[in-house]
């Protein structure tokens, strides 16, 4: 078991990103054919196995079944629905754009059999495998966030690039809590107090939750997932996990897994783990920064960089896209009404959308790094956002800028964060930018964009249904 404070190794197995293993049977990650499946399962006398997909919020939605019926030839489907409900399971009204499918007719479900690992927490031998979703007829759902993250993916396959990302993702550890009108507040740690903020890069702070941490790191190792490092982060047992970088879409899926695995280790302390952007006042929020950058296909050359070594075109045209597109796709980087409350200032949160050289004020920093590493680092998007769609709209925006050779500003020398703020301020306002933004027509698809801005305005109706203690301490008595 590597220790804490170094990067775990993890097996040659996991994920894609090592390609398909040699001997795919004792593989922690990931098989290729049915056969391969089947003896896999074997091998590990898997009762049950769980077939999930991700949801527009990132949550996984799905059906468990016996190891015997998943390799029979068993059709798995999901009714369209489930992609047009808010995160607290409403309906929302039609609209124009938003409509829902007549019938409410089935979405296949298709094993996507690299993704294939047990579940470690769970006390019966159980595997798991992530889904892609088709339609009746076999088409690809176009609307179903796995899919438009592919989508992106080809349209740099078209031009002959791969993007190639490394998520950082934080979140916070926090007590038990049964009622949602009472605050949050940090758990004790292994000293018996809770902790308090100021811990970054604290290696005491880490200590705190030594055997909670150990649970993640072992419950990662089964699954085949990869952490690079992990981190103390400012807030009060606030946490940061660093992903090797790879393919957006292996990556996408890592981050979906990492989300219920933290989740499940927590649990088992009597905690709770929340990747909530902004769960306590005053504290700051939890982000998913992205690192990204492009490769030729044919050469595994970075875009980014001439043969020389000094920055290409191509890269200050991303950044470019970056800069005039990102704000008009915010809501799928920051898409609640407490996403926003991380993204103010004064939080060690951007609130531009300004570039610099290692200028962690702006919303877009380039990393201190050699020719073949050089990267666009992405800060805006916060933990609560689902991977598959903020790697998306990072990536597309990114896309539109190299293709329409969008030239970016001058790079910010100083503290980007002291002007107004140059970002959507609400949820609504960042809805109607995605659905004016006449390029994302492009790279996201109409359909997409229609259900995907109904549920957000369904998400922020019920929202408004809630008296805040902010309106009973100030409104109660003084108007």
């Amino acid at each position: 078991m590597p220790s804490k404070k170094t990067t775990p190794k993890t097996s040659g197995a996991a994920s894609k990103l090592a390609s398909v293993p040699p001997d795919p049977i004792n593989s922690k990650r990931g098989v290729t054919t049915w056969k391969e499946a089947a003896q896999w399962l074997r091998a590990r006398g898997i009762e049950d196995i769980e077939c999930i997909t991700p949801d527009l919020a990132g949550v996984p939605r799905g059906k468990m079944m016996p190891s015997s019926k998943f390799t029979s030839n068993t059709s798995l489907a999901l009714p369209s629905a489930i992609y047009r409900h808010t995160i607290s399971g409403d309906y929302p009204e039609e609209t124009e754009n938003f409509r829902y499918e007549a019938r409410d007719s089935d979405l296949k479900l298709v094993p996507d059999l690299s993704t294939l690992s047990v579940v470690p927490w769970e006390t019966d031998p159980t595997a798991q495998v992530i889904c892609d979703v088709i339609s009746a007829d076999g088409a690809e759902c176009p609307y179903t966030p796995r899919n438009v993250l592919k989508s992106v993916l080809n349209l740099y396959r078209e031009r002959g690039w791969k993007p190639v990302v490394a998520p950082e993702i934080e979140f916070y550890l926090v007590a038990k809590n049964d009622d949602p009108d009472y605050p949050l507040h940090p758990p004790k740690g292994r000293s018996g107090r809770a902790i308090l903020g100021g811990q970054g890069y604290s290696i005491a702070g880490i200590n705190e939750f030594d055997e909670l941490i150990d649970d993640i790191y072992h419950f990662s190792e089964k699954q085949g997932l990869e952490i690079d490092t992990l981190i103390h982060e400012e807030g009060p047992a606030q946490l940061e996990i660093n992903l090797r970088h790879g393919d957006p879409v292996e990556l996408a899926d890592q981050v979906f897994m990492f989300k219920r695995t933290i989740r499940e280790a927590a649990m088992k302390y009597g905690i709770y783990a929340t990747f909530m952007a902004k769960p306590m006042q005053g504290q700051a929020g939890s982000a998913m920064h992205i690192h990204q950058s492009v490769v030729d296909i044919s050469t595994g050359k970075n875009v980014f960089s001439n043969p020389d070594g000094t920055a290409s075109r191509e890269f200050f045209h991303f950044i470019g896209g970056q800069q005039k597109y990102v704000p008009s796709a915010l809501v799928m980087l920051a898409p609640y009404v407490n996403s926003y409350r991380r993204l103010t200032p004064d939080m060690s949160c951007p609130v531009n959308n300004a570039w610099g050289y290692d200028n962690r004020t702006t919303a877009f920093r380039i990393p201190v790094s050699d020719a073949n590493a050089r990267r666009v680092e992405n800060r805006l998007p916060s933990s609560d956002a689902n991977p598959y769609l903020a790697l998306a709209a990072s990536l597309a925006c990114g896309w539109l800028g190299m293709t329409k050779g969008v030239e970016p500003t001058a790079p910010t020398e100083d503290a980007a964060n002291e002007g107004s703020i140059d970002l959507p301020r609400g949820l609504l306002e960042a809805v109607s930018l995605l659905e004016d933004e006449p390029h994302f027509e492009e790279v996201f698809g109409r359909e997409f964009i229609g259900i995907y801005a109904g549920v957000k305005r369904g998400e922020f109706e019920t929202f408004m249904q809630v008296i805040s203690p902010w309106e009973r301490e100030f409104l109660l008595l003084n108007v």
